[in-house]
């Protein structure tokens, strides 16, 4: 293959995700100008290494390099984060899919528009305030939708791991969420779950 029909097939299968390769880093760094040099140290990394691109899912590969990018070069800058640990109680049924709003959800009027608008806010906070291991997890099914083998393939976990994180992720999101917006008032101390990180 030569490098003209190397760079256009590159083209063709990685530059349609460049907005999930953007929204990954963002969602990873925090901070829109570091998201911006992971995502453009990202695509360098996948463009140099394409001639390795199987034909596998290009979105999937492309944010395992998005993640590994960031992991070796920016956040071995930051201070490291306590690890989470499996709980299983954390691990019941009992969250809603429609507790925290939905990124989708159209709304009819401007008042509507406008309080969706605050919802939108206090949920990217909450988001963002989640430990990495949940964020990221969040992201790639809410946001990006993969599928649980295509997230424990970018994520080099098992399958089991994704669920897990997932299931975590999305009640500390709900506590988060909720406090933020002041939902939880209302909820006496020994009705909130122990939702601590260890």
């Amino acid at each position: 293959m030569t490098e003209t029909e190397a760079a256009a097939r590159f083209e063709r299968l990685a530059m349609p995700h460049m907005d999930a390769v953007y929204n990954l880093a963002r969602w990873l760094t925090g901070d829109a100008h570091e998201a911006q040099d992971v995502a453009q140290e990202s695509m360098l990394r996948a463009y140099r290494f394409f001639s390795g691109f199987r034909g596998e899912d290009a979105r999937a590969w492309l944010l395992k390099i998005v993640r590994n990018t960031y992991y070796t070069q920016w956040r071995q800058a930051r201070a490291h984060e306590t690890p989470a640990e499996f709980d299983e109680e954390l691990h019941s049924p009992g969250v809603r899919a429609d507790a925290v709003p939905r990124m989708t959800r159209a709304c009819a009027d401007p008042e509507s528009v406008v309080a969706s608008g605050e919802e939108m806010r206090l949920l990217d906070r909450a988001l963002a305030g989640l430990p990495v291991e949940f964020r990221e997890a969040l992201v790639l099914r809410e946001l990006e939708d993969l599928s649980y083998k295509e997230i424990a393939a970018t994520l080099d976990i098992p399958i089991g791991t994704v669920m897990s994180r997932l299931a975590r992720g999305r009640l500390l999101l709900l506590d988060s969420f909720r406090t933020l917006s002041g939902e939880d008032h209302g909820m006496q101390r020994s009705q909130k779950p122990d939702r601590r990180v260890r």
